[in-house]
């Protein structure tokens, strides 16, 4: 039977489900999640036609009992359910595991009935509506894998042998039911000049215009409200978003397949590349 854990931004977490103390016997919003259309109608038009659509938060209802003291029980659900904390709300259902970022709407109601058990509601807002992968999936582009290592009487440590994965192109296969964005990591081996990744299918880059040197990474963050270039260097992480191609664009994830092509302008067997991604899913 599938659980419910729910843990705020002190860290305070609670389990509900079919096993006591926290009984859960109804949930609603886990799978649904509301279009926002709007449309207009032109003179003698028959319909009308959309002109702008997206998804609104979503509202999730735990109804459920517990079995302990209620005064015990009252104070355990106001803890982990304060409304002035953010939280992740993880549906857990044998192997399927997708979790949510929510916060209680309000305090949770608790009954007053002297009941053996004690009905309590929970209501949950997530604004931003999609369920995710607890795990970040990682696609590597371009890297250097060690192979093997022998003795030799040159070398007192031995010689190992490593290879470079010949694929300039990576599928990268985006489970979830709505686009994703991304987080593309360039790291240079020695010097690689204006890195970028290249989008196959849409025919969309993303280019950096820099020289980089041996151990500098340079990182891109795609995701929505969230766009970020940044250099590690030396142990020290700097804002890079000035070293952008203006005709560059933050790239996406579409549902299903991606096709993405790493290149530089010079020093392409210098550079590793590497993608972290987590698909997004409309229920559960």
């Amino acid at each position: 039977m599938a659980k419910l854990i729910y843990t705020n931004s002190r860290g305070d977490s609670i389990e509900l489900g079919q096993t006591a103390p926290f009984f859960v016997t109804k949930i609603e919003g886990f799978s649904d999640v509301e279009n926002n259309i709007s449309t207009y109608q032109s003179y003698n038009q028959d319909g009308e036609s959309i002109v702008n659509e997206n998804l609104g938060s979503r509202y999730m209802v735990i109804e459920g009992e517990f079995l302990l003291d209620r005064q015990e029980g009252r104070n355990r659900l106001i803890k982990v359910f304060n409304p002035k904390l953010q939280g992740i709300l993880k549906y857990i259902n044998g192997n399927f595991i997708k979790e949510i970022e929510c916060k209680p709407e309000r305090s949770p109601i608790i009954s007053s009935t002297n009941r053996a058990t004690i009905p309590y509601l929970i209501n949950l807002i997530a604004p931003k509506p999609f369920w995710k992968d607890v795990k970040v999936s990682k696609e590597e582009i371009a890297i250097w894998r060690g192979s093997s290592e022998f003795p030799s009487e040159l070398v007192e440590e031995g010689i190992e042998l490593g290879f470079r994965e010949p694929s300039l192109i990576v599928n990268i296969l985006n489970k979830g039911d709505v686009p994703c964005g991304m987080r593309i990591q360039f790291k240079a081996l020695a010097t690689v000049v204006n890195p970028s990744l290249f989008n196959i299918n849409t025919r969309e880059y993303f280019k950096i215009k820099r020289t980089m040197e041996a151990g500098e990474i340079i990182t891109v963050t795609t995701h929505f409200q969230n766009k970020r270039v940044m250099l590690y260097k030396n142990g020290v992480t700097s804002n890079a978003f000035n070293w952008i191609d203006l005709d560059s664009t933050f790239l996406q994830l579409d549902v299903g397949d991606n096709l993405m092509r790493y290149d530089a302008d010079e020093g392409l067997d210098n550079l590793e590349v590497s993608i972290y991604y987590t698909s997004q899913y409309l229920g559960v």
